[in-house]
């Protein structure tokens, strides 16, 4: 398996610090926070996104993907949501990314039918345009679908190759799903895991990988057992809890207690 981080956790910080310090811990990819905060979001112009494809280039670092923040599942029109896709996609292509992570974001006051019967007629809508680009959709076990259990329920619909999976190793255990459980229902659908870690069911402040409470072991295993052999990406939500320590603190001993992880169950 790869590794990679999010911007996530050194929010607004250039491209070229983000690069050192991926170089610097041995990270082969980079998950890009697509938000007009960062320096990398579809606002950007083409010769914004030369650059960055040069910088990263450079490096010898591979873009991941794109975290947007499209609700594929919220109520309205369906448009809005689909447009900012495309733009996601296009990015995502200028970029050579490999995925683009959208939201299930479905309103409190909406059935369950309705919520995935939108999600699924969005996504299906959204496909051909990412398998024009060679781009994959990706529905991250989030919100309203934080289970595997949920998120199958949109992506089964769907059945386009183009949509698939991110699996967010806190959301699944926080909605009770076993790491085992998780694989079985995404299986057929993953794109890449997410991996972190938090104090505790109550309190999701990120600590460093390892010193939480989350199965990160167990969902390693599991990958493992399978054959699976993707990408894991440490989201470290800093952007959301100023108070944590910095993750260019943690970076190296991050990838050190993943790859401990991924020997001990080789």
């Amino acid at each position: 398996m790869k590794l990679a981080f999010s911007t996530l956790g050194v929010p607004g910080l250039p491209l070229t610090d983000v690069l050192r310090l991926a170089t610097t811990h041995g990270y082969h990819g980079v998950e890009l926070r697509a938000h007009p905060e960062e320096p990398v979001h579809p606002g950007i112009g083409l010769a914004e996104r030369a650059d960055a494809v040069a910088e990263f280039k450079a490096a010898g670092v591979d873009v991941l993907g794109l975290a947007g923040y499209a609700r594929v599942a919220a109520p309205g029109d369906d448009e809005p949501v689909v447009e900012e896709i495309h733009r996601l996609l296009d990015l995502a292509r200028d970029l050579g990314a490999g995925f683009v992570r959208v939201f299930p974001g479905a309103a409190s006051d909406q059935s369950r039918e309705d919520a995935d019967a939108t999600a699924a007629r969005r996504l299906g809508t959204a496909a051909e345009y990412a398998g024009d680009l060679d781009v994959r959709i990706l529905l991250e076990t989030h919100d309203s679908h934080r289970t595997g259990a949920d998120a199958i329920r949109i992506l089964g619909p769907v059945g386009h190759r183009q949509v698939g999976s991110l699996w967010d190793v806190m959301h699944t255990w926080l909605g009770g799903e076993q790491p085992s459980e998780t694989y079985a229902a995404l299986a057929p659908h993953l794109g890449y895991v997410q991996v972190k870690d938090i104090a505790s069911a109550d309190d999701t402040t990120p600590v460093a990988l390892g010193a939480g409470v989350l199965p990160l072991a167990e969902c390693v295993e599991v990958l493992s057992r399978h054959g699976w052999d993707g990408w894991l990406c440490w989201e470290y939500e800093k952007r959301w809890y100023e108070a944590a320590a910095p993750l260019e603190e943690l970076l190296g001993a991050g990838r050190e207690h993943l790859a401990r992880l991924l020997n001990d169950s080789a």
